[in-house]
This record gives structure tokens, C-alpha cells and sequence, in this order.
């Protein structure tokens, strides 16, 4: 399984209130806040937006991963857990201009 949503396998409920509300380009019908959380969040179905790129928390310490928005624990979509990946790949591609160069 991977713990970052467009590749592979990978979380379908991410707890993001951009995913997992259905976008006005679809449904114009206005969603207060509250109806996006009773409506959508709790909904237990695939996100109708998808956000490539992102990394969850990932498992547990026992290898289990929830797939449910109400984990936030498991299926945050934070930046903290993006960038380290991000800067690595970053010094992977300077690495590999310099030998090019």
C-alpha cells in the first residue's frame, strides 16, 4: 500500500475537507459548514476529490492502516509529512543536474 494518494494503492477517505466535500463544478448547491461535516465528512465513501500528491500519517506501530476520514491520526494530509520527502527528491535532482552538467 502506498501512504501517498494518486499512486499505486493507496488511502480513499482522506481527512481533508477539500476531498472529501463533492466540488461546485459538479454539485452547485451551496454546503454550509456544517452540512459539509454531517453530509460529506461522515460519509463512508471514497473522497469525490482526489489530491494527488499528498501523504498520510501512514500505520500504526502494528503495520494496520484505518482507511476512515475520522482517523486524523492515519489520514491527515499534512505538509509536514510531504516536505521531507520533497527535499530529499529536491538534492536527488540537484545531484543528478550537476552530474549531467
Amino acid at each position: 500500500m502506498s501512504y501517498m494518494v494518486g499512486f499505486g494503492t493507496n488511502p480513499r477517505k482522506i481527512h481533508h475537507r477539500g476531498a472529501s466535500i463533492v466540488s461546485i463544478k459538479i454539485d452547485s448547491t451551496e454546503v454550509s459548514c456544517q452540512e459539509g461535516f454531517t453530509l460529506w465528512f461522515n460519509k463512508n465513501a471514497p473522497n469525490p476529490n482526489v489530491i494527488d500528491g499528498v501523504i498520510v500519517g501512514g500505520p500504526d506501530i502494528n503495520d494496520y492502516y484505518n482507511d476512515s476520514r475520522s482517523n486524523f491520526q492515519q489520514a491527515e494530509a499534512v505538509t509536514a509529512n510531504t516536505a521531507p520527502l520533497v527535499g530529499v527528491l529536491a538534492r536527488l535532482a540537484c545531484k543528478l543536474a550537476e552530474k549531467i552538467n
